[in-house]
């Protein structure tokens, strides 16, 4: 193998080459969802084209149902109007006064007095009136008058007729225009209108225009409808527009927005590319940073706090770029769990400390190096193939290995856990437990896990000030391990007061930046060619040197 070089056997490419899939699949799901704005173009625009004429066709049609609202009101009055001004029915004083309303009131078209039989005795224009009842007479709520709808001959719409009883045998009616703003061609949306049906409330159709289906239901589906009534007037008036016919007349809006959200959509995804290939998280780049060597093992020393001697080192992976750039593990280590490739990229690891660190494994025969396993290994199960395939004839021993598992996330799988642990422990492998009272264990877990090591966490470790202050949440780490007969390493220490107060609790072996911290292979060696016991001496523990 050359040096500083990584050589991929054939059971890692396989598997980086499988896993890369994922980043493939990540980038895909970002290029749907960067287009997800042109998609959503039409559902957006026809959301909006609903909203807003669905509410001016609202408006017109409640527009006519206010205007024939205002003409019953306007021929109420007149009718009362010459009822009061005159002393007598048909005489000459009547007529002055009917035709003085037709002249003032624009919606008014005939006055008629007959008796109940329905002879007339007089009109407006002096003769008979021929008109066609087409409706029963409706009561008008606060009113004496009652309403239907009539049709003359001559006139092309129907009439809506307002009568009032005079005496016990005869009445007097006014007919009055339905909606007289129908007969103009200013009103909204009216040339666009498909179905348009004014009726009273009965029932009774007083005007329709368009398709009587659509109001029926037979072709509703693709029209905006809109229904009014008259106040208490017994009149109500309905009218449908078709959608695909409105929608038609938003295409400069349908372009315009389909051009601003592929702008949009090819921005989210320009931006997501440059976001993969160079942030700090540079997701995308993982597989080809393991197939490329850039993950590289740094070793961090664990010394005997009695004799200040080297006995092992923790093997900490960097991500170093090409241009010399070292990525913490903090930055990328979530997403190679999370995908997978957490299993190629320690399979990568094992692989470069066997090449770095099989002399003075060979020299020191207790040495022991360390190396962290994430919780997918125990599910995917083939850590203690990889382990044989990588160490089986090498200089580094089983028994010289110590595998390091995390508190901060849970084994889920127990069964397959207990398994995989079996067989390291058959192999000769210990196993640590890292990050031990920050997580998911309990004794129960240490116990049924059978591990060998637990790691105090640096967060306990910092809650020691001063050598001979007790520290309670320390000691009882430590009088934990102890009664279950597990051998202890404290990391993070840092001060001289935290090495101190460790030592006079029997704690031997200890990690962090006091001594030294996370090591490129050149300055370890040279750390440890200073610090390193001579082969002939053990500066282990008798549990640790199992």
């Amino acid at each position: 193998m050359l040096p500083g070089r990584v050589e991929f056997e054939g059971s890692i490419l396989p598997g980086i080459f499988l896993r890369s899939r994922f980043s493939q699949i990540v980038l895909l799901v970002v290029a749907l969802l960067a287009f997800l704005p042109v998609v959503a173009v039409d559902h957006v625009i026809d959301g909006y084209v609903m909203a807003r004429e669905t509410t001016a066709l609202q408006t017109t049609v409640d527009a006519i149902t206010h205007d024939s609202q205002l003409t019953v009101h306007e021929g109420i009055q007149s009718l009362r109007r010459i009822l009061a001004n005159s002393p007598s029915l048909c005489a000459a004083t009547f007529v002055d006064n009917f035709n003085s309303e037709l002249q003032s009131n624009p919606f008014l078209r005939q006055v008629i007095v007959q008796n109940s039989d329905g002879v007339q005795y007089c009109s407006a224009f002096g003769h008979a009136v021929q008109y066609r009842v087409l409706s029963e007479n409706l009561t008008i709520p606060g009113h004496t008058e009652t309403l239907s709808v009539v049709a003359i001959d001559g006139i092309e719409t129907p009439l809506l007729k307002i009568t009032q009883a005079f005496g016990r045998e005869r009445t007097v009616s006014a007919l009055v225009l339905a909606s007289p703003m129908l007969m103009r061609n200013d009103v909204p949306l009216l040339g666009q209108i498909s179905y348009l049906q004014v009726a009273l409330t009965s029932g009774s159709s007083i005007l329709l225009r368009g398709d009587e289906r659509i109001g029926q239901g037979a072709v509703r589906d693709d029209y905006i409808f809109a229904r009014s009534f008259a106040g208490e007037i017994p009149l109500k008036a309905e009218a449908g527009v078709s959608f695909s016919q409105v929608r038609s007349g938003y295409s400069p809006l349908d372009i315009g927005f389909t051009v601003a959200a592929c702008f949009m959509g090819g921005l989210i995804l320009v931006l997501a590319i440059q976001y993969a290939r160079k942030a700090d998280i540079v997701a995308f780049d993982l597989e080809r940073a393991i197939i490329a060597g850039e993950m590289k093992p740094y070793y961090q020393p664990v010394i005997n706090l009695r004799t200040g001697k080297l006995i092992g080192c923790e093997v900490l992976i960097r991500w170093v770029k090409k241009n010399g750039e070292v990525i913490p593990p903090g930055v990328f280590i979530d997403y190679a769990e999370m995908s997978g490739l957490a299993i190629p990229m320690t399979l990568s690891l094992m692989e470069q400390v066997r090449y770095d660190l099989e002399d003075i494994c060979r020299e020191v025969p207790d040495f022991k190096v360390s190396i962290n396993l994430f919780e997918g290994h125990f599910r995917d199960g083939s850590i203690v193939e990889d382990i044989q395939s990588v160490f089986e004839g090498s200089g580094i021993s089983y028994r010289q290995l110590v595998f390091e598992i995390t508190e901060r996330r849970p084994l889920d799988d127990r069964n397959a856990a207990n398994r995989v642990m079996t067989a390291m422990h058959k192999l000769g492998v210990r196993i640590a437990m890292d990050d031990a009272g920050t997580g998911h264990s309990n004794l129960a877990y240490l116990q049924t896990l059978g591990i060998d090591i637990i790691k105090i966490d640096k967060i306990f470790v910092e809650m020691i000030r001063d050598a001979n202050q007790p520290v309670p949440v320390v000691d009882a780490l430590i009088s934990m391990a102890k009664d279950l007969d597990i051998d202890i390493i404290a990391e993070g220490v840092e001060t001289q007061e935290q090495a101190l107060y460790l030592r006079s609790k029997n704690v031997v072996f200890a990690q962090g930046y006091l001594f030294a911290p996370p090591l490129k292979l050149s300055s370890f060696l040279v750390l440890a060619s200073a610090l390193r016991p001579s082969s002939r001496e053990s500066n282990l523990e008798p549990g640790l040197a199992a």
